[in-house]
């Protein structure tokens, strides 16, 4: 059986798009990670009927994985919420910008620049115990220390599974402390959650809520470390669920 194009394609979009307003969600890990540290939330979105993508990122360059998240948004259909984690809130600040089937962000212990703000004045203001533990490789790519991990990145994680994240964390190009968005937030014009983890070694939680009242997200604390969808997860999966149950109802709203 073909595919249908053009003015089927239309129609069965229409159709799909007509009966079906549950939002997609893609999830989008930051540096020292990859995509399956979301495997306690993926579960638990499901469960309740929603259908996950986790963006697996190369951390290359922020203009990479920027282009790599975009297309995932791009390859939806219907709405999206668009959940980034740490430095992965500044991939979505960017990939979301501009684009109409976004109704909702969460950052979750996330970065989330203006245009023309680097990171890394933004770390040096706000200063955290990481910054003593960061380590680069002989390309310029950086690290956590592994004997100092745990109780940077993933304190309220049990010692095995913190174990299995600093033996496969995935290093982040030194230049994306530098680098610069070309194009005006996604923050700005689309609804925002935010959860501030209160115990977060990696990222200053005074620089999470400073991004969070900035752009005026409803906000969550919780009493976690750097990974709250690790040591937290149905909290986290709260949270998305709220900014998806929100999407859902504005895609309603462009139907009506």
């Amino acid at each position: 059986m073909n595919p249908p194009t053009g003015p089927a394609l239309g129609s069965a979009f229409n159709q799909f798009s007509s009966d079906t307003v549950k939002p997609s969600i893609i999830l989008v890990h930051g540096a020292f990670a990859d995509a399956t540290g979301w495997q306690h939330v993926i579960p638990l979105l499901e469960r309740d009927g929603y259908t996950v993508t986790a963006v697996q990122n190369p951390l290359t360059s922020v203009a990479d994985d920027i282009a790599t998240t975009r297309r995932m948004i791009d390859a939806q259909l219907g709405p999206v919420v668009v959940v980034g984690h740490s430095y992965g809130g500044l991939v979505v600040t960017g990939a979301a910008s501009g684009c109409p089937n976004v109704k909702a962000l969460v950052y979750v212990a996330a970065f989330a620049p203006d245009s023309a703000e680097p990171i890394g004045p933004l770390l040096e203001k706000y200063p955290a115990p990481s910054g003593a533990a960061l380590r680069p490789d002989a390309a310029g790519f950086f690290y956590i220390d592994r004997a100092m991990f745990r109780d940077i990145f993933a304190q309220d994680v049990g010692a095995q599974e913190a174990a299995v994240l600093a033996a496969t964390q995935k290093p982040l190009a030194g230049a994306s402390f530098a680098a610069q968005l070309t194009v005006p937030p996604a923050w700005k014009t689309i609804p925002s959650w935010f959860i501030v983890a209160q115990n977060d070694h990696v990222i200053n939680p005074d620089l999470e809520r400073f991004f969070a009242h900035r752009m005026g997200a409803t906000t969550t604390e919780l009493a976690s470390s750097h990974v709250p969808f690790i040591s937290q997860p149905a909290e986290v999966v709260k949270v998305i669920e709220q900014a998806a149950t929100a999407a859902e109802g504005a895609a309603v709203g462009m139907r009506e």
